[in-house]
């Protein structure tokens, strides 16, 4: 089929006559899915229902070091579970705090000392008149909700698929002293599945930022969530290059097992710098006495090593990988050659980036919605939700069941293709041209 843009209006009027005949069919058919947060399925979570039973009543609870892990204590977390997350993150463990089950409940906690107490002795936030953070886009709207729940101006950054612009980056950080931090997933980025390259990480590490307090938060979410087992995309460890350029302050990085046992009941770590871990523990006394160590006894127990951690994730893959292939193959079948939509083809992560012909990325989850499709608003990986562009869109793979994907694609493409003649015939007639 020739490329929309290329069609006369008579031949687009037509094509479009026909998909709306074909929508109508997808309104009969009641459908109630939902492909809008990037949730594991129900087979993702049968992998770990084994945790529920390596401990037991007449378990020792104990760890090898003595440590009751039913008791008050360890509040930076136990070491077996720090040696299992050091490996997972590729970090030391004795630069690592465990804990609870959230590492978005660790990044929200972060920010909110950081504007009540201030980071290593720097003014606190929340008394300066200006704080603002870098927001690569399209990115994670948990990571803009947060700052913008906190008052904090977001300054969006371009993604591209080597990284955060770093020119960019690298010029906003070291003018501008109220510039505090930037939020980033450099492995399978959220939504777009693009990994930082090599030289983006080593220009992180040699920032020179104008605030003394200027963090990275480097949310290293989908560290090992590959979908492939022999292509799979590699980082340059952060906290070691940082170390190297003489900048082993500038970074909180977290990690979690959300997506790799159960996402309400699992393990959270950030790993950071000696100075930066003194801080925070300094401030975690007077939150809590400990987090659950049981929970993490139990993670430790059941994967036993990295290793088994690591067979635990290639079952995942298995699941998803299909999932993916099958997303990506309905999009190609469909509005491949169309010239109306672009997407990325992420190694790993969890969700895929689609952009849509400018203005019509609204539009487009509208149609979904309408015919029983639940997607991620329009619009939600931008700061305050306002993609000026209104072209991107979050698709999120993992959740529903095969055949209920096929359709909701299928119902996608379809409504992908819908709007954007829509919009091909209105330029048109505003322009008072013939689309040729």
């Amino acid at each position: 089929m020739k490329a929309y843009a290329e069609m006369t209006r008579e031949e687009l009027t037509a094509e479009l006559a026909q998909l709306k005949e074909t929508y109508k069919s997808y309104q009969k058919m009641d459908l109630n899915l939902d492909m809008s947060r990037g949730k594991p399925s129900v087979e993702q979570l049968d992998l770990s229902m084994g945790l529920m039973d390596v401990l037991s009543s007449d378990c020792d609870l104990a760890c090898e070091d003595g440590t009751d892990c039913r008791n008050y204590g360890v509040i930076d977390g136990v070491q077996e579970a720090k040696v299992l997350l050091g490996d997972m993150m590729e970090n030391n463990p004795d630069n690592i705090i465990i804990f609870g089950n959230s590492s978005l409940n660790v990044m929200y906690d972060t920010v909110a000392r950081a504007m009540t107490h201030g980071v290593m002795g720097n003014t606190p936030w929340g008394k300066l008149d200006k704080v603002k953070f870098l927001c690569p886009v399209p990115g994670y709207d948990r990571h803009f909700a947060i700052t913008e729940y906190f008052g904090i101006e977001m300054i969006p950054v371009p993604l591209t698929p080597e990284g955060p612009d770093m020119d960019m980056v690298e010029k906003l950080v070291h003018e501008d002293e109220s510039i505090k931090g930037i939020w980033c997933v450099p492995k399978y980025s959220n939504p777009t599945g693009y990994s930082y390259s090599d030289q983006t990480v080593r220009r992180f590490a040699r920032l020179k930022p104008a605030a003394h307090d200027f963090r990275i938060f480097w949310d290293n979410a989908y560290g090992v969530h590959h979908l492939y087992e022999h292509k799979q995309d590699h980082l340059i460890e952060i906290l070691m290059e940082c170390k190297r350029a003489g900048n082993p302050d500038l970074v909180y990085k977290f990690s979690s097992t959300s997506k790799i046992t159960f996402p309400g009941s699992g393990i959270a770590a950030l790993a950071t710098s000696p100075n930066n871990l003194e801080d925070i523990i300094s401030q975690l006394r007077i939150q809590t006495i400990g987090h659950d160590k049981v929970n993490q006894l139990r993670h430790v127990r059941y994967f036993g090593d990295i290793h088994g951690l690591m067979v635990h994730m290639k079952k995942h893959a298995d699941i998803l990988r299909p999932k993916f292939e099958m997303v990506e193959k309905i999009l190609e079948d469909e509005i491949g050659g169309l010239g109306i939509g672009e997407w990325t083809k992420p190694i790993g992560g969890y969700f895929i980036s689609f952009d849509s012909l400018p203005g019509c990325a609204k539009a487009i989850v509208k149609r979904c919605k309408k015919c029983g499709v639940k997607m991620t608003p329009a619009g939600a990986t931008w700061p305050y939700g306002k993609d000026p562009f209104d072209t991107n869109i979050r698709i999120a793979p993992s959740y529903p069941p095969l055949e209920d994907l096929r359709i909701a694609t299928k119902l996608f493409a379809l409504s992908i293709k819908i709007v954007s003649a829509e919009k091909l015939l209105r330029d048109a007639g505003k322009a008072g041209a013939i689309i040729t």
